[in-house]
């Protein structure tokens, strides 16, 4: 059967599927870890601490579906994105993997014994489950815009040079406060909308604290890019149908050019900008108790964010610092057309039920926690 699409039409989708796995994750999950960072910090009591948990209970779980899609998409469609970024990062993706193992312990064991000592444990648990993540996502995003240290050998075989330390950059970790505030800002103002009374006031504090942090750090990275960051700058021609490889190209290294996208492309301007007033218009929103359109402005704030990354790398995707020529681009790393396309097909038909699912359940589960609650379900509920 013919295929109705050329490779770069389906590359260019799949790099925009890419962006929205990516995004539907830190909307979705960003709350969950939001709430995990703040449990501390908006709950005094152990049962205030049940309430804020049981928040989350119903979705926590359906929520890293999109984990696993980002993570399994980019396995298929963008097999040597994957190859390079997961051994690159190997020691700080089983950072991320141990904390993410600690959620799901911590939820189901931490109410199964009453000695405030073990409850204190798990709770320190899901406090790293939230933070880790969040920061060396963040971390992570920070070394790809300046490039990861990684090249081929004639046989296309990758070697990444780098190590654990040397992503704990001051741009990086830059990059890893402005995802954990951004994640605090959206957990906070999820929490106004579950919860009543102290927990709800607190909730809104670090939800108000949070956007504005988002706003400042984010206008922080963007000079960073602007004066103290080379991008990445194609210098020859790339054949947009040609085969995934990564050496018949020329880039070069060049000031401010992770900026030049915005001129090229005028469109591309909406994400940073989005970035920078879904923010204001969030704590505005939480000052006037208008919290559900809050936590719209807050997924506005957040999309925005993770959507200016991949415009400004457009079409880059994981630059080599080590040797710019062998960056991987959307037009130089992609799977073949056939399987592009079949993948298509399966997106078209499951993503929307997962959205259906993820939609419907959030629906039946609306309301919010509240004490009186926690003390009816002792056996049931976190």
């Amino acid at each position: 059967m013919p295929i109705p699409l050329d490779l770069p039409t389906l590359r260019i989708i799949w790099w925009v599927l890419l962006g929205f796995l990516l995004i539907a994750f830190a909307v979705t999950d960003g709350f969950d870890f939001g709430v995990g960072m703040l449990l501390h910090r908006v709950a005094k009591t152990d049962e205030e601490r049940r309430v804020v948990l049981n928040t989350v209970a119903p979705v926590w779980e359906g929520n890293q579906i999109w984990f696993i899609l980002s993570g399994g998409m980019i396995f298929a469609a963008w097999p040597e994105i994957y190859a390079v970024s997961f051994s690159g990062f190997y020691f700080a993706m089983l950072l991320i993997l141990f904390a993410l193992i600690l959620r799901p312990v911590g939820f189901k064991y931490r109410s199964k014994i009453t000695n405030p000592r073990w409850r204190a444990f798990w709770d320190f648990c899901l406090f790293i489950g939230g933070f880790v993540p969040a920061l060396i996502f963040g971390v992570a995003v920070g070394n790809v815009l300046q490039g990861v240290p990684f090249h081929y050998d004639d046989n296309l075989q990758s070697y990444y040079t780098g190590t654990l330390i040397q992503l704990l950059n001051p741009f990086a970790l830059l990059c890893g406060a402005l995802s954990v505030v951004m994640f605090i800002m959206h957990g906070g103002i999820y929490l106004a909308i579950k919860t009543t009374h102290f927990i709800q006031y607190r909730a809104t504090k670090y939800a108000s604290v949070g956007a504005i942090l988002t706003l400042v750090i984010f206008a922080l990275g963007g000079l960073w890019i602007a004066q103290g960051i080379s991008g990445y700058v194609l210098s020859s021609p790339v054949a947009w149908d040609g085969p995934s490889n990564p050496l018949h190209k020329k880039v070069i290294t060049q000031m401010s050019a992770w900026l030049t996208n915005y001129s090229t492309y005028p469109m591309f301007k909406l994400a940073p900008l989005c970035g920078l007033i879904a923010p204001i218009i969030a704590l505005i929103l939480v000052k006037l108790k208008f919290y559900r359109t809050a936590l719209v402005a807050s997924a506005l704030s957040i999309g925005g964010i993770i959507a200016t990354v991949g415009l400004s790398m457009f079409p880059f995707i994981l630059p080599s610092s080590e040797q710019p020529n062998m960056s991987l681009l959307l037009w130089d790393a992609s799977s073949t057309r056939t399987s592009l396309f079949i993948m298509l097909i399966a997106a078209i038909v499951f993503i929307p039920l997962i959205l259906f699912y993820t939609t419907w359940i959030y629906y039946v589960m609306r309301g919010k926690v509240t004490p009186e609650y926690i003390r009816d379900n002792q056996k049931s509920s976190y």
